[in-house]
């Protein structure tokens, strides 16, 4: 199975965020998942413009890596979001690309994907952000698995390594078996079914101008 990692660190691999997402992958990797990182440090992700192009052709109006990642987390079996915890939130670099991602988010279009989430901190606080990307990840669709965070202790290393490590790769490895056995997460279905009344609706609202949104739900609804 293919899974994607999106790293949004400005350290890209050699930060915190990297350290800890090694571990995730390691996971992967020994339940058979081939893992592919994508580290926005090294692409052009740029904010949004609310130009609404993407809403009327279904690619984004914008000269920059975007639909390049769009396309891979639209062929991925799973994937990964990683970000250091900067003022309660992700990263510049992660939120850029989530605003990107409303035309996926409007047509909810990675449904039966599933995704796990990696955060570090410098003190603390690690949850709000976890919980903050968990929720991105079911406005798209998808199911979340799980997350792991944790501050730091200095440059890569973290309290309580041995258990932190052991949990990053469980996650790893039930994100692969997730995937395998098309687990069903009961209690993110309630969110999941009301966010797509409201997007299901935004769109008949905006069908006029909004087309390809438009016809996209129109073959979701007609399957």
């Amino acid at each position: 199975m293919n899974i994607l990692a999106i790293i949004a660190s400005p350290r890209g691999m050699q930060g915190n965020t990297g350290r800890l997402l090694e571990e995730v992958i390691a996971g992967v990797d020994a339940t058979g998942g081939v893992t592919e990182i994508i580290s926005l440090k090294s692409l052009t992700v740029k904010p949004c413009v609310a130009c609404d192009v993407c809403h009327k052709t279904g690619v984004c109006n914008i000269d920059d890596d975007y639909e390049l990642i769009k396309e891979k987390l639209l062929a991925c079996d799973g994937f990964i979001l990683a970000s250091p915890n900067y003022i309660w939130s992700v990263s510049a670099q992660m939120k850029a690309l989530f605003d990107r991602c409303n035309g996926l988010i409007h047509c909810m279009a990675l449904e039966g994907k599933y995704a796990v989430m990696v955060e570090t901190s410098g003190g603390g606080e690690d949850q709000e952000v976890l919980t903050y990307m968990g929720r991105f990840v079911n406005t798209l669709g998808a199911n979340v698995v799980g997350g792991v965070g944790s501050p730091v202790a200095g440059v890569r290393t973290f309290p309580d390594e041995e258990n932190l490590y052991a949990t990053a790769r469980t996650l790893g490895r039930e994100l692969c078996q997730s995937i395998s056995e098309k687990r069903i997460f009961a209690e993110q279905e309630g969110f999941r079914a009301e966010f797509r009344g409201r997007m299901a609706g935004l769109v008949d609202m905006m069908k006029e101008y909004w087309p390809f949104e438009r016809e996209f739900w129109a073959r979701k609804v007609g399957k």
